[in-house]
């Protein structure tokens, strides 16, 4: 797990973290993800400075264990000087041993963000889901700790100030941010207020813009006026001129027996595509995800 000293901000990642999100709803359901439509509570993974450090890092380290749905993995915490912020060493279980950097001896009120992390890898092994190159990975790992509950104790760690900083993870603030407002759209859960940091909450809100921004795009009919306008140019062109490049996200096609023209775009709950006529108002059902949208093509 990464502690990055120089924050990085904006949305760099988003293509792969809308990835992450479809191949969580691809790999555990939507019955499946709906077993974390609770998040951790704060007062599970809480650590106060009189505890004692081996004992307190196992107890938040149960209570994630728990959120996650890892019934028989026992974790082994401790603690020693390196480059990262985290580690865990993946085999075969029950036991896994995690090691926190020697600074989270002090810093212990960030213990479970580092924990969350590490115990995620755990499960993402176990699943068996993995996302090619460390760098995709990683973000792959941060994406599903957060859109399963335990995340938002990521987001809560990120502090900076006109003298210092600190972000762990791989995701910017704001990207933290959008994939905890997608979860919050999808199990009604509003995080913020369990925040600490009031730059986490400043991440969280403009991320929240981003992932409300996705259910407005056409043909979705909560699209704006401006939305709307592109998009009718869009689909004029198309007819006109089968094949040519049109506005994204969403892309026009024809063909098949009946040679119709078909809008294809990313679902705003699970960014699987979804296919449907252009004939007006339609509803559509994401096969995936299974939200009903409504549309007008």
């Amino acid at each position: 797990m990464a502690n990055g000293s120089e924050v990085v901000h904006g949305y760099p990642h988003l293509d792969t973290v809308r990835a992450a999100i479809t191949a969580l709803y691809r790999r555990l359901t939507p019955e499946g993800l709906y077993a974390y439509d609770v998040s951790v509570a704060p007062a599970d993974v809480s650590f106060a400075d009189d505890d004692d450090l081996h004992l307190g890092a196992q107890r938040v380290a149960h209570a994630l264990v728990r959120q996650l749905r890892l019934p028989d993995a026992r974790m082994i915490v401790g603690f020693r000087g390196m480059t990262h912020a985290a580690s865990v060493e993946l085999a075969a279980g029950p036991e896994y041993f995690v090691e926190l950097n020697d600074r989270f001896r002090t810093h212990r009120r960030d213990i479970g963000a580092a924990l969350a992390h590490e115990i995620t890898h755990v499960l993402l092994h176990r699943l068996g889901l993995s996302f090619p190159g460390t760098r995709d990975n990683e973000i792959l790992t941060d994406t599903v700790t957060t859109y399963l509950g335990a995340g938002w104790l990521l987001l809560d760690a990120y502090r900076e100030d006109g003298v210092t900083s600190q972000k762990l993870g791989y995701l910017t603030p704001e990207e933290f941010g959008y994939v905890l407002a997608k979860r919050a759209l999808a199990f009604g859960e509003d995080p913020s207020p369990w925040f600490t940091s009031p730059r986490a909450y400043t991440a969280y809100t403009a991320g929240r813009d981003v992932a409300l921004h996705d259910g407005r795009q056409p043909p979705l009919t909560a699209a704006g006026w401006a939305g709307r306008h592109r998009y009718a140019k869009d689909r004029r062109q198309a007819r006109e001129h089968p094949g040519a490049a049109t506005g994204l996200p969403y892309a026009f096609e024809s063909g098949g027996p009946d040679d119709a023209l078909r809008v294809s775009f990313p679902c705003p709950t699970c960014h699987q595509r979804i296919r449907v006529p252009v004939r007006g108002r339609v509803r559509a059902r994401c096969g995936l995800c299974r939200t009903v949208l409504e549309c007008d093509t």
